[in-house]
């Protein structure tokens, strides 16, 4: 199991960005209004959508139960009345999107996410993505996938997404111990799990994903090999082993268990113990949290220098242009950002009444975009190039830094470029704030970001 000097560990494990975009989220200008947003849209459009196409987050916020470890937005309830007005909302933001497009725009991919994206019955996503499908000219590699929970994740759901052209499906699984389950209210048998895995493989799901969790409440070295002993036993083709993020302030559901949470030595530890582990299950570390097979896409992508990372996290699409749909989702259309209200009845009024439900968005000036795209190849492919306009442009103190992280054995750089050693990579979200001129400019406010390690 690897190891690294406990110093480094304590000193880096700060709050950081997760960097799914550039600015974060926080350190949006909020300069962006519905006619500006409009012209970002139909600009990138124009420039990216023939070729790239564009691929779709919808949002499907509700949720059965509460999952108390949960950082997503959502609304808990067991009235499925709420389905059809939602999904009806849904479709005519999409019908408003149509008339910035002019026409059936290409459509490079879909993913549901939540919430319980699986909480809506099949006869309701059939309609709504029927309604998208049909309006839209789907590309021929196109790549449509869900968040499942397998506790209500139906044949019947497996098989209308898979009618519909979905292929890839990501469960929930968060860990396997009847303990851990308990304190984090996400009960969900391993014989259940197993059912979901193996209906979607019957069915002809192509990729199947498993969500995992290190630094629940209880979790130990031993709870942690017995969930990946189980999750052997169903070997999906791709993993996501997340930090669990404690932020009570934002979530009050965490402080249920916070006094059972490892200590952050015995949290890194943690994953150590499911890296290494992974490793001999014969998976390949993809990115930041992420492994997978070594013929799966997602590694090829990392290994031909062409995956990328948004809103939805690591991906193989190469779309410069996500269209968030539903309340609190996030468009990023290369030349901007905008998020929709999080409140979902305003969501639902501002709709109705033929506006855009936007809360806030950011106008990516040229800086922006030039880092953007170092962050993105830095946290994607762990190297990145520079021009000396770049190279002179940060300034001393975060040369400093640099120079630091090189003197502890984290990364390389010189005058064209940065390399980030594999010594450096639990590091990377430290290393990526270097760049992160934005966040240095508001250095005395505070952001609700998780802790980088």
């Amino acid at each position: 199991m690897n190891s690294f000097p406990q110093q480094l560990l304590q000193k880096y494990n700060v709050p950081a960005p997760r960097y799914t975009s550039y600015p974060t989220v926080p350190l949006w200008l909020d300069d962006l209004n519905e006619i500006g947003w409009i012209s970002l849209v139909k600009k990138a459009y124009e420039d990216f959508g023939e070729e790239e196409g564009v691929t779709l987050y919808i949002h499907l916020p509700y949720c059965e139960s509460l999952c108390t470890y949960c950082g997503c937005n959502k609304r808990i309830t067991k009235n499925h009345s709420v389905e059809t007005p939602y999904i009806t909302t849904i479709m005519n933001e999409w019908e408003a999107y149509l008339k910035i497009f002019e026409g059936k725009p290409k459509l490079a991919g879909i993913h549901l996410g939540g919430g319980t994206p699986t909480f809506f019955s099949p006869e309701s996503l059939q309609e709504m993505l029927g309604f998208i499908i049909e309006s839209s000219d789907v590309m021929p590699d196109a790549e449509f996938s869900f968040e499942g929970h397998p506790n209500n994740t139906t044949r019947g759901h497996l098989q209308t997404l898979f009618d519909l052209g979905f292929r890839r499906v990501s469960y929930g699984i968060q860990d396997f111990n009847e303990e851990v389950q308990k304190a984090i209210h996400r009960i969900q048998p391993f014989e259940r799990v197993k059912e979901a895995t193996d209906v979607a493989r019957e069915i002809g799901y192509k990729s199947i994903n498993f969500d995992l969790i290190y630094g629940l409440p209880h979790q130990n070295l031993q709870t942690i090999a017995d969930t990946f002993e189980k999750v052997a036993t169903l070997k999906p083709d791709r993993i996501a082993f997340y930090s669990y993020a404690h932020l009570p302030s934002a979530f009050p559901a965490q402080k249920s268990f916070e006094q059972h949470l490892p200590i952050e030595s015995q949290k890194r530890a943690l994953y150590e113990k499911g890296k290494e582990i992974l490793a001999q299950m014969g998976y390949l570390e993809v990115g930041m949290d992420h492994f997978a097979l070594p013929n799966d896409p997602l590694y090829l992508s990392k290994i031909n220098k062409t995956l990328h990372r948004n809103f939805m996290g690591y991906t193989t699409s190469p779309s410069k242009i996500l269209i968030g749909l539903g309340n609190s989702s996030i468009s990023d259309v290369y030349y901007g950002y905008a998020q929709n209200t999080k409140e979902i009845d305003l969501y639902k009024e501002q709709i109705s009444l033929g506006h855009f439900a936007l809360s806030k968005g950011h106008i990516m000036s040229k800086e922006d975009i030039k880092t953007r795209n170092l962050i993105l190849q830095l946290i994607c492919n762990q190297e990145a190039q520079w021009d000396f306009c770049y190279y002179s442009l940060l300034g001393k103190k975060n040369w400093d830094k640099l120079k630091t992280f090189k003197e502890e054995g984290l990364i390389e750089f010189d005058t064209t470029g940065i390399k980030v050693k594999s010594e450096g990579l639990p590091f990377i979200r430290n290393i990526c704030m270097v760049f992160d001129l934005r966040m240095q400019a508001k250095e005395t406010e505070k952001f609700g970001f998780s802790k980088a390690i």
